[in-house]
């Protein structure tokens, strides 16, 4: 009998083990990154990376600014290339793609060795095209995902960075004994959080399948890691149910972009659960005052449950919620593209655009057939 093939179902699903494992193994798992990082003090941290691992990292930022008291820069390959690559001697600089075969990405490590830089390269695939670029290819502890629409990739690229901060802090003697340990024991609690958010989501979605079926318009709001998920939420809805998505920092999109909202519009909001909540909060309930299809993540008692995703456990940091968060945007994402078969692109699409450009080198049909 065949064995069925995977969706991105298959890899939320499977998420919850690998964030498991992965924090198990965190000192392993991030050595060879530790060890470069440790070799001299950094000035700042320049990540190179764009779609989905650009969002991973968004979501881990803050993170890392806070544990490794660095300027954490994420900045995407083209931009890189093009001109924004004046880099202090100090600087600590990697490149980012889970499959290895982004060519903006491959010819971001090759300026990098133009520059006379360590070019580094963190993937989810080590044997990928990275390789013959690269001085360094990490390997962040994915595991394998074979479909392109990534999810596994995100969480563990976001929580391969957040560990990669845990250690070096602890290395460079910025993250005591005890902070590590109590970072650890609560990420190690992560993948409970993911299930359970994975059923919270399933109940909102049976709950609103009208609303999530018929989406026109999406704007998403958050601030720090919670702009982070908006980003990758975002980027999900468009690419999967093929709707225009656009992802806001909460204050940016009351500043002009929230003009166009009409009662058709779907607002997304994601609470950060830090200083500025309420903001977020209140532009969630605006938002619900012209349209009926808007919902949030939060705990706040302010909002109604039927349009919340609620975290119902004890959140000490909570700059770590990506890593249970985002199968919330994952899963409306897979379902909604599923009932409305959408999967398949328009036909120009396929015939022309795909041909006229590409964004991959052509190993990719061996890592992500999917």
């Amino acid at each position: 009998m065949a064995e069925e093939t995977p969706t991105m179902l298959t890899y939320v699903e499977q998420t919850p083990a690998q964030l498991k494992l992965n924090v198990e193994r965190s000192e392993e798992l991030t050595a060879e990154l530790v060890d470069l990082y440790a070799q001299k003090p950094c000035h700042s941290i320049w990540i190179v990376a764009c779609g989905s691992s650009s969002n991973g990292s968004q979501c881990a930022r803050y993170f890392m600014m806070k544990y490794l008291k660095r300027e954490v820069k994420i900045v995407s390959p083209a931009t890189f290339i093009y001109g924004e690559h004046d880099l202090h001697e100090d600087d600590f600089v990697f490149v980012i793609s889970q499959s290895g075969c982004s060519t903006n990405s491959i010819e971001a490590l090759d300026e990098l060795r133009k520059l006379g830089v360590t070019a580094i390269g963190l993937t989810g695939n080590v044997d990928s095209d990275f390789k013959d670029h690269a001085d360094l290819v990490v390997d962040y502890g994915v595991g394998e995902e074979t479909v392109s629409y990534v999810t596994k990739g995100v969480a563990t690229l976001a929580q391969f960075l957040m560990l990669f901060a845990i250690e070096a802090g602890a290395r460079t003697g910025i993250v005591s004994p005890e902070q590590r340990a109590e970072l650890l024991n609560e990420m190690a609690d992560a993948p409970r959080r993911h299930e359970i958010v994975q059923q919270e989501t399933w109940d909102l979605y049976k709950r609103h399948q009208a609303d999530f079926t018929s989406m026109t318009v999406v704007n998403h709001c958050g601030f720090l890691q919670g702009y982070g998920i908006a980003c990758e939420g975002a980027l999900k809805f468009g690419e999967t149910i093929q709707i225009p998505s656009f992802a806001y920092e909460g204050e940016e999109w009351i500043h002009g972009p929230n003009l166009q909202l009409t009662p058709n519009y779907t607002v997304v909001c994601v609470d950060h659960l830090t200083e500025g909540a309420d903001r977020i909060v209140d532009i969630y309930l605006a938002a619900r005052t012209v349209t009926d299809h808007a919902f949030i993540v939060t705990n706040s008692e302010r909002v109604d449950d039927d349009h919340a995703i609620r975290l119902p456990f004890e959140i000490k940091e909570p700059l770590m919620m990506p890593l249970y968060v985002l199968p919330f945007y994952q899963i409306i994402a897979h379902q909604a593209t599923t009932d409305l078969h959408r999967w398949e692109k328009h036909p120009l699409f396929e015939e022309r655009f795909r041909k006229a450009i590409s964004t991959k080198t052509d190993t990719i049909d061996q890592i992500m057939p999917n």
